[in-house]
């Protein structure tokens, strides 16, 4: 896969992208035969801890994207920019997407729209493929006011297609759309000549991305309406572990199938 091969996607055949942050996720993704996989700055949120993705840092994603690429050495991986890593400078913004490429990725990903534009123009000149982000931009949960549901205005689904219009002809290769109304989704998909991919963004994007730790259901506690669980990995990792305990406890763990003898 690559970037000439994902647009020529658009409006053939639906495009899979999922989040992976680790060489063995990295790994499952590529064999289950995703299009791209998405090192998401949403590692802030699932894997380190973090309320939101605003504390994750460039070090932190670095390291998770060469993991990735250890796991999955054909793949096409694209990295998110981490907030305040492309909106101090645009020579800092050039430096770390470079630098993203050097540790695996074939791609960045950044939020935001016409004001970045010329940013992108940059970067996609500096040979760094570019993936914008609009609607739901997380690192703009500040200024929303919360996780709010995009496009609903007249003012907002006007602003969103300039914003598409704008990163298409600065020369992103697709677009993410998140939690946007489906008929504002819809019309940008037929606007752009580029892909769109949705996460909550309804049927009519060119492709679907979602988070890895919702699809397998390892957060309980987060099932927004856009999420499908595909699977119920949180009960089954803790009835694993609970057995585990029991049968060291009782010790039944280790048996005799466990152990080395010398002969």
């Amino acid at each position: 896969m690559d970037v000439i091969k994902i647009m020529k996607m658009k409006g053939k055949e639906k495009i899979v992208m999922i989040t992976a942050y680790d060489a063995p996720s990295a790994r499952i993704a590529w064999e289950a035969g995703v299009d791209i996989i998405l090192v998401g700055d949403s590692l802030g949120n699932n894997v380190l801890g973090y309320k939101d993705t605003i504390p994750v840092t460039m070090e932190e994603m670095l390291i998770h994207v060469s993991a990735v690429r250890r796991g999955a050495e054909e793949a096409f991986i694209v990295a998110d920019m981490p907030f305040l890593s492309y909106q101090v400078s645009e020579s800092e913004a050039i430096k770390n997407a470079g630098l993203f490429l050097k540790s695996g990725a074939n791609a960045v990903k950044l939020e935001g729209g016409g004001e970045f534009a010329e940013l992108i123009r940059k970067l996609v000149a500096s040979g760094i493929p570019v993936m914008g982000h609009l609607g739901l931009t997380p690192q703009s949960v500040n200024v929303f006011g919360g996780y709010k549901v995009q496009g609903k205005t007249e003012g907002s689904r006007k602003k969103l297609i300039e914003d598409a219009i704008a990163l298409e002809e600065a020369g992103v290769f697709s677009i993410v759309l998140e939690m946007v109304v489906e008929e504002v989704a819809r019309e940008i998909t037929e606007k752009v000549k580029v892909p769109t991919i949705g996460i909550g963004a309804g049927r009519y994007c060119d492709g679907q991305v979602l988070v890895w730790h919702d699809v397998l259901g390892l957060n309980p506690e987060f099932s927004p309406r856009f999420v499908k669980k595909y699977a119920d990995l949180y009960r089954i990792s803790l009835e694993a572990v609970r057995t585990y305990k029991e049968e060291v406890k009782e010790g039944k763990f280790p048996g005799v199938e466990n152990v080395f003898r010398k002969k």
